[in-house]
């Protein structure tokens, strides 16, 4: 396993990106932070939750599409950006096994990582598998090549960065790639909004721990004092930007002190701090951000409902 991430970089950047956003003008707090051992086990109770479509969604169109995403692309190496369990990658590697001969996943959490790349190994004698423990938005110049690389960033997670960062982001992507080379993205479809509202708070309070979660990671990591039970989940349809907002609200005047920064925060009652954002696209949308990052869309596909998309995308 290749490690560019280090836990001492784990813990600088958690302490940097805590100070910024909790001395920020909203608060805000980044949803990496969400996933320690015990958030990636609620992330996955989410994705098979009623309420939570995009997983049932993606895996629906890799199911019909990763025959043709092999057909056109003839990967022999795939890249995938945030691999979590690599569940939904089996299809791409089986698709993909007439030429496939490396797969790289990458992620910050090793063990998990380890364990994930160990499972699909086993199950694919014939690829290499190559985990990369990395900041995918720090690292990417630093990831392993390959000829006729597959670079796959699924799970709708592009949406999780602001407009202008998601460009430079694709930009990021396509200054690495080669002729030959393509991105696979998943994206998540603008819809009824109490819809997606109910797919980030769902009835049975699995999101809202989920949230409330990146709390008990600031209070074990950084010595902080968070009442984690005087705050709430709370989500809300961003109709100008056309995004989901997760935010936290306080239930009453607190004070938090987050010892390892030195750092008093005060939050009044019904004070909320955003901890995600989940941006939803339109497919002329997602067109025009891939071109203004130099990439050309090949295929778009959707599922059935029209729920969720897959992009595949080459250099232009």
């Amino acid at each position: 396993m290749d490690r560019y991430l280090t836990p001492d970089d784990l813990a600088k950047s958690l302490r940097q990106d805590v100070h910024d956003g909790l001395t920020a003008t909203p608060k805000t707090l980044p949803p990496k932070w969400f996933y320690d051992e015990r958030g990636s086990e609620l992330f996955e109770r989410i994705t098979a939750l009623e309420e939570y479509y995009p997983t049932r969604r993606e895996r629906e169109i890799l199911t019909a599409r990763a025959p043709d995403v092999a057909r056109l692309t003839g990967a022999r190496t795939l890249l995938e950006l945030g691999a979590g369990s690599g569940e939904k990658t089996r299809l791409l590697l089986d698709a993909l096994a007439a030429t496939l001969e490396t797969y790289v996943p990458v992620d910050v959490s090793g063990d998990f990582l380890e364990g994930a790349a160990a499972a699909l190994a086993a199950d694919h004698p014939a690829i290499t598998v190559r985990p990369v423990v990395a900041d995918y938005e720090r690292h990417l110049a630093l990831l392993p090549g390959g000829e006729r690389r597959l670079v796959a960033f699924l799970g709708g997670t592009l949406g999780n960065m602001p407009p202008a960062e998601r460009v430079a982001f694709l930009g990021g992507i396509r200054a690495t790639m080669r002729d030959g080379d393509a991105l696979l993205v998943g994206a998540d479809l603008v819809k009824d909004p109490a819809r997606l509202v109910r797919a980030y708070d769902d009835a049975g309070g699995v999101t809202a721990e989920f949230d409330r979660n990146v709390l008990h990671v600031v209070n074990r990591e950084l010595d902080a004092d968070f009442d984690v039970d005087a705050f709430e989940h709370v989500a809300v349809w961003n109709a100008a930007e056309e995004w989901i907002e997760m935010r936290l609200r306080s239930t009453t005047d607190q004070r938090v002190r987050v010892g390892e920064l030195d750092l008093d925060v005060d939050f009044d009652a019904g004070e909320e701090m955003r901890t995600e954002i989940s941006a939803k696209f339109r497919p002329e949308r997602l067109r025009t951000e891939l071109a203004s990052a130099g990439l050309s869309v090949t295929e778009l596909w959707t599922d059935p409902a029209g729920d969720f998309s897959l992009t595949l995308a080459a250099p232009a």
